[in-house]
C-alpha cells in the first residue's frame, strides 16, 4: 500500500490560520513547544515574533523599549535592528529574549517588597518626625513614638498627597501594593486619617541630572515633572481603617525605572485642633518581584533610545539567599556525617571492650553520594 505523502500542518492550514492561532496563546511555554514541532514552525515563530508580542500584550509597558541587547560570553553583543546585524540573528536574538522575558512576566515567583529606599512626598508636616522613611519601617513604633508619614493639613479636602519610592531593581514586575492609613490613638475618638482612593504610577526619572541630586533634596519634596511614567493604574477606593490593605494591580506590571508614586486621592479626617485636613500613612509595601540579574534596562534619558538588557549567563545563578540556604544544608551535612561517624567508632570501641567481634569502621566522605548509616 502506497503510504500517504506527510504535510506540514503549516502548510495545510495556512500562514493566515496559524498566525491567528498562535497569537491566540497565552502561555508563552505553547510558543516554544511551538517551535519544536519542525524546522518550518520554529522558523515561522521566530521571523513572525511572536514572543516578542505576547510580551507587548501582557504588559503593554514593555513596547517602550526600541532596542534589545544579549550580553553573553558565547555570543558577540549586538544591537537587535542595527544595520551591521544578520537580519536572521536579530529575529532569533529577539526571540530568545522575549521568550525568556514573558515567562517571567508571567511565572509565580517568591514575592517579596521590592522598595529599595523612599524619595519624597508632595508634603510633610514635621520633617523629619513625620517623614516619609517611617513609612518602610516594620513596626507602629519607633524610639517610643509612633510610626507614621503627615501630610500638611489643607482646608480644601480634594487636595491630594504623593509618596515616591524607589525599588531594588530597574526592573520589577509589580503585583500588588499594600497600605496601612495612620489611627491617631493618641487623640480624642482614635481618628483614622486615611485618604478616601489611591492610584499607583511607575516610571523612571525625566533627566539623570535630576536622579543624581535627589538624595541631597529634601525628602517632603517632590515635582510632578520629576519623572517619566509608563503606568497609570486605575483608582481603588480605601477603607477608614487602620489596617494594611491590599490593592491587587488589574494585571502584573513591569515597572521600567524603579520609581513607584502612590497617589493619595481626597482626605476623609479632620483634625480638631485646627480644623484642617490631613492624611497620614503608617507603612507602605510595594510586592512584586525583580528580573535582575537577568535583565536589566538602560533609559537613555537624552534620546528617544530605551534599551532591554539580557544576560543569559546568569540564567539560573544563585541568589544571595539561595546561597546562604545551600551553604545552610552543606554545614548541616557535614555535622551530620561527622556525628555519624562518632557513633560508629563509639560503637566499634564499646562491643570491642565487651569482647564482642571487632567491627570494621570505613571511613566515609563528606560528600552527599556516600551513607553513612549504622
Amino acid at each position: 500500500m502506497e503510504e500517504s505523502k506527510c504535510m506540514d500542518l503549516l502548510d495545510w492550514v495556512g500562514a493566515d490560520a496559524a498566525a491567528r492561532v498562535l497569537m491566540g496563546l497565552h502561555d508563552p511555554a505553547d510558543l516554544v513547544r511551538a517551535t519544536c514541532v519542525s524546522k518550518s514552525w520554529c522558523r515561522f515563530v521566530i521571523a513572525n515574533g511572536f514572543c516578542k508580542k505576547l510580551c507587548f500584550r501582557m504588559c503593554p509597558e514593555v513596547s517602550i523599549f526600541t532596542h534589545v541587547i544579549e550580553e553573553s560570553s558565547s555570543a558577540e553583543d549586538v544591537d537587535v535592528g542595527s544595520s551591521s546585524s544578520d537580519e536572521w540573528a536579530s529575529m532569533e536574538r529577539e526571540h530568545r529574549v522575549y521568550s525568556c522575558l514573558s515567562h517571567h512576566l508571567s511565572s509565580h515567583l517568591a514575592k517579596a517588597d521590592c522598595i529599595s529606599e523612599p524619595i519624597g512626598a508632595s508634603s510633610t508636616d514635621n520633617y523629619p518626625e513625620e517623614s516619609i522613611d517611617y513609612t518602610l519601617e516594620p513596626t507602629d513604633r519607633v524610639e517610643l513614638r509612633p510610626s507614621y508619614w503627615s501630610s500638611k493639613g489643607e482646608a480644601d479636602p480634594r487636595v491630594p498627597e504623593k509618596l515616591t519610592y524607589r525599588l531594588n531593581s530597574n526592573l520589577c514586575v509589580v503585583t500588588e501594593i499594600k497600605i496601612q492609613p495612620f489611627q491617631a490613638y493618641f487623640q480624642i475618638g482614635n481618628p483614622v486619617y486615611s485618604a478616601l482612593a489611591v492610584r499607583f504610577r511607575m516610571g523612571y526619572p525625566r533627566l539623570v541630572q535630576e536622579a543624581a541630586t535627589e538624595e541631597h533634596r529634601p525628602r517632603q519634596e517632590v515635582t510632578d515633572g520629576d519623572y517619566i511614567w509608563t503606568y497609570v493604574s486605575p483608582e481603588f477606593p480605601i477603607l477608614q481603617e487602620s489596617n494594611l490593605q491590599s490593592f491587587k494591580l488589574p494585571r502584573p506590571v513591569l515597572c521600567i525605572g524603579a520609581i513607584v508614586q502612590i497617589e493619595l486621592l481626597g482626605r476623609a479626617q479632620k483634625q480638631d485642633i485646627d480644623g484642617l485636613y490631613y492624611i497620614c500613612v503608617s507603612h507602605v509595601k510595594v510586592i512584586g518581584h525583580k528580573l535582575a540579574p537577568l535583565f536589566d534596562s538602560n533609559i537613555l534619558h537624552n534620546n528617544r533610545n530605551p534599551t532591554l538588557k539580557y544576560f543569559p549567563d546568569t540564567q539560573g545563578s544563585a541568589t544571595p539567599e539561595t546561597q546562604e540556604t545551600e551553604d545552610r544544608l552543606k554545614s548541616g551535612w557535614q555535622a551530620f556525617a561527622m556525628r555519624i561517624r562518632e557513633l560508629r567508632w563509639n560503637r566499634a570501641i564499646l562491643n570491642t571492650l565487651l569482647g564482642a567481634i571487632p567491627i570494621i569502621v570505613d571511613d566515609y566522605n563528606d560528600g552527599p553520594d556516600e551513607e553513612p548509616w549504622l
